[in-house]
């Protein structure tokens, strides 16, 4: 029998018990057959992938390479996937380059080796990059079908400091994390913003969480967000945002651990407000 994650509690009590008992879990969950299958395959198989095409007619590699992104829904789209990599990230039109989702673009870099033919092909640094994510990612998935908001909590640990030394500046990043659905979603649900928000322009959309994450967290800069002080109190508020809107009948111990967490009112300074 494979193993399941334990999450024996929901919202800050349950962040508080995966946090202590992460590494072992996620180390027993990396041991089970069907992971070690997966990458002792991966392993073995990358050295003699020289194309895009011979990467996607591999469902069993492509399986990893795209899980290593995010990407495991895309699994069964495998002419979209090949035109993804053959086109490359060189050329602005490229379609990695012009997607929103900016994982598709992470994915085309790393695979940029199959691009075209005659490229050098990718050494072991990217392999094991590659199987690190994918026990990472497969590990959140797992937390995930216990507990959504704990598999986002724990993107967002990982991704956001990765993401804040990917790009030079600030405003890049930003649109990096509104080109990110996971990432998104927490900033869009810890800032206090609703579902409409989406509807407006981006750059709109970039001003007004920036001056939300000012006035939350006294800052805007990506890479203070993803300082431990700073990730640790957006995570924690995610959690009760995301713990009020799955119950609203009874939030009374989300209240209080909003107040904890340095005020109870659900909208940063009238993020609320679309108008």
């Amino acid at each position: 029998m494979s193993f399941q994650p334990i999450l024996p509690l929901s919202g800050l009590a349950g962040w508080a018990f995966l946090n202590r008992t992460k590494e072992r879990q996620e180390a027993s969950f990396n041991a089970t057959p069907m992971i070690e299958r997966d990458v002792a395959y991966f392993k073995e198989q990358f050295p003699r992938i020289q194309s895009a095409s011979e990467l996607v007619e591999n469902r069993r590699m492509l399986k990893v390479a795209l899980g290593a992104f995010g990407l495991q829904d895309d699994l069964d789209n495998r002419a979209f996937i090949r035109q993804i990599l053959e086109g490359g990230t060189e050329d602005r039109r490229a379609l990695a380059n012009r997607l929103a989702d900016k994982r598709y673009l992470a994915f085309a870099t790393a695979f940029s080796f199959l691009a075209e033919p005659g490229l050098p092909a990718a050494g072991a640094e990217l392999m094991e990059q590659v199987v690190t994510s994918y026990r990472s990612r497969e590990f959140e998935i797992a937390v995930g079908e216990q507990d959504r908001s704990m598999r986002l909590a724990l993107t967002l640990q990982r991704e956001l400091p990765e993401l804040a030394d990917s790009y030079t500046t600030d405003q890049a990043r930003w649109f990096a994390i509104l080109g990110n659905p996971p990432l998104r979603e927490v900033l869009e649900t810890s800032l206090g913003f609703p579902k409409e928000f989406a509807n407006l322009d981006i750059d709109t959309q970039l001003s007004r969480m920036q001056a939300a994450a000012r006035k939350r967290y006294g800052t805007s800069e990506v890479t203070e967000l993803a300082q431990d002080g700073r990730l640790s109190a957006l995570t924690e508020r995610f959690l009760v945002m995301s713990q009020i809107a799955q119950s609203p009948v009874n939030t009374s111990s989300a209240s209080v651990a909003l107040l904890l967490l340095g005020g109870a009112d659900p909208s940063p300074g009238g993020a609320l407000n679309l108008g």
